[in-house]
C-alpha cells in the first residue's frame, strides 16, 4: 500500500486538492478537518482546551477566532495548543491507516499542512506539495475573514518556505493555473503511482 503525504504553505490550495483525490475515490485524511472536530461539541480537545484557555470560552464553546488571536499573538500558547492537538491528530491518523490497510485501499491520501514542520515526512512513501505564485498565495489569503497582513506575515514565518517544500517534495501541484489543469495533474499522479505499484516503505527505502 502506498501512503502518500499532502502538504502545503497558507493559501497553496490544499482542501481543492484534497478534495480531489477523495473525488477519484481515495480515501484521504485531512487533518485539518479532524483538528475542527476535535475543538468542536463533543471533541475529546474540547474540554483541555477549554481548561487551558479559559479566555476564549463561549456559551460553552471554544470561540475559534479568540482562540486564533490568543495563539497569534503568543507563541508559548500556541506550543500550547499544539501540545493538546497534535497526539489527538495522530492518535486520529493511525485509526485511519489501521481502516484503510484493512479495506484493502493500494493508496491513501493524508493532507498535513505541517507535515515538514512537525518532521512527519517519515511516515509517508512519497509527498506531494501543493504550490502556486506568491502572488496569487496571498490574494486567496487575504480574502479571508478576520485575516491582515500582519497575520499573514506571521503564519508565513512559522511555516517552512514553498521553495523548500518543493524541494522536498516527489511531486509538485501547481494550483495557480485553474482547477481543470489541477484535477488534470492529480489524476496523472494517482496514474503513476499505480503503474508503480509498490512503496517506498515495503521496500526499504523510507524517506529521511
Amino acid at each position: 500500500m502506498i501512503f502518500l503525504g499532502l502538504t502545503g504553505s497558507i493559501g497553496m490550495g490544499k482542501t481543492t486538492v484534497a478534495d480531489a483525490f477523495a473525488s477519484c475515490g481515495i480515501p484521504t485524511f485531512e487533518a485539518d478537518a479532524v483538528t475542527h472536530d476535535l475543538l468542536g461539541p463533543n471533541g475529546a480537545a474540547l474540554p483541555i482546551v477549554m481548561r487551558v484557555f479559559p479566555e476564549v470560552v463561549s456559551n460553552g464553546l471554544v470561540d475559534r477566532t479568540k482562540l486564533g488571536d490568543v495563539v497569534f499573538r503568543d507563541a508559548g500558547a500556541l506550543q500550547k495548543l499544539e501540545a493538546i492537538i497534535h497526539p489527538l491528530v495522530s492518535d486520529q491518523e493511525r485509526v485511519f491507516r489501521d481502516q484503510v490497510v484493512a479495506d484493502g485501499c493500494w493508496l491513501a491520501v493524508f493532507d498535513i499542512p505541517l507535515l515538514f514542520e512537525t518532521g512527519a515526512s517519515h511516515r509517508f512513501d512519497y509527498i506531494a506539495v501543493v504550490s502556486a505564485p506568491v502572488s496569487i498565495q496571498r490574494a486567496r489569503v487575504l480574502k479571508r475573514a478576520g485575516m491582515t497582513e500582519e497575520k499573514f506575515e506571521a503564519i508565513m514565518a512559522r511555516q517552512v518556505p514553498d521553495q523548500v517544500k518543493r524541494c522536498k517534495a516527489d511531486f509538485i501541484i501547481d494550483t495557480g493555473s485553474g482547477k481543470r489543469r489541477t484535477f488534470q495533474h492529480i489524476q496523472r499522479i494517482i496514474e503513476d503511482l499505480r503503474v508503480s505499484g509498490n512503496s517506498r516503505q515495503s521496500e526499504g527505502g523510507k524517506r529521511a
